[in-house]
């Protein structure tokens, strides 16, 4: 491959992962209302203007996130509805549901798609390459770039369960203390907020502000579960759930949660522990394997091509 096409799929790759991390990352921390007062302020005394506020703003925020907007605008205009539900479910169970659209989501892969697509056809005809080597780079690199931006949000799913799965025994502990020490429900998640951040203090937390906004409780905490689709957070909404509709004392059915959970968790670490010598198999077999022949049988090697020379 020449020097340039390699130049051109490194800008390619370069500029996809911009796209990437500029429309998945987190919005622009929000300014408190004291802050927007005095911005309105400011402005109505004529100390800055519009275009001197907007100037002000990140470059992203300024170019690249309207137009990223504007063309999933237009996609979501052609794309089927259930097409739309499916990666908005996906976004959620990864959790970014808040910081980008379905619909950007969609934009950043067929951008990346076109990149990659025009990428292939410019290395075609900078690089030296056979035929059927054409033939399948140009589809190969257009259905890589149209998919990696769904191995990413995978790769963010499956992380975020661990996580979760990971954190929640503890979580139901401290849950459980609070509870049974006399506070409410709703004030041990805040209790649990205050000390994790992680995706399940953020998943409580968004319970708790859907509460204050007029949701039912159970209704939040069955979203909470949809938007996680983990088999523990299920069971554990479902107990509470029915604990409150049952007059049940929550402190009981937290106390055997907690109880249950602790049991998966030594159940699952017994099982990482069980498929721990298959998984070290294959580098042993590939990597450590090899070194050991060479170390060891290279020097009988070596005296046997000194006993019988081959010339």
């Amino acid at each position: 491959m020449a020097t340039p096409a390699l130049i051109i799929v490194g800008v390619a790759l370069v500029a996809g992962l911009a796209i990437i991390v500029v429309g998945l990352r987190s919005p622009t921390q929000r300014t408190s209302v004291e802050d927007r007062l005095a911005e309105l302020g400011t402005l109505a005394q004529g100390d800055l203007s519009l275009e001197e506020i907007e100037l002000s703003l990140p470059f992203a925020d300024r170019m690249i996130r309207p137009r990223l907007q504007d063309m999933a605008e237009f996609i979501s205009r052609f794309t089927p509805t259930q097409t739309l539900t499916r990666t908005r479910q996906k976004l959620q169970l990864a959790g970014i549901a808040n910081r980008i659209g379905t619909a950007e989501f969609l934009a950043i892969r067929y951008i990346l798609m076109a990149l990659f697509g025009v990428g292939s056809l410019l290395m075609i005809g900078t690089g030296d390459m056979a035929l059927i080597q054409k033939i399948i780079l140009i589809p190969a690199l257009t259905v890589f770039g149209h998919m990696m931006p769904v191995l990413w949000l995978g790769s963010r799913i499956s992380g975020r369960k661990k996580e979760i799965i990971k954190a929640l025994p503890d979580a139901l502990d401290l849950l459980t203390i609070c509870v049974e020490a006399g506070l409410g429900f709703n004030a041990a998640m805040v209790k649990v907020t205050e000390k994790w951040d992680n995706e399940l203090s953020l998943a409580f937390n968004r319970v708790l502000q859907e509460i204050q906004l007029g949701k039912l409780r159970r209704e939040a905490l069955r979203d909470m579960a949809d938007t996680m689709d983990i088999s523990d957070m299920s069971t554990f909404v479902a107990a509470i759930i029915q604990a409150e509709q049952l007059g049940v004392s929550i402190g009981k059915v937290l106390r055997i949660q907690s109880d249950q959970m602790r049991i998966r968790r030594r159940q699952r670490a017994e099982e990482e522990a069980r498929t721990a010598p298959i998984k070290i198999m294959i580098p042993a077999v590939f990597f450590i394997f090899p070194a050991l022949f060479i170390v060891i049988l290279g020097p009988a090697g070596l005296t046997m091509m000194e006993i019988f020379p081959t010339g």
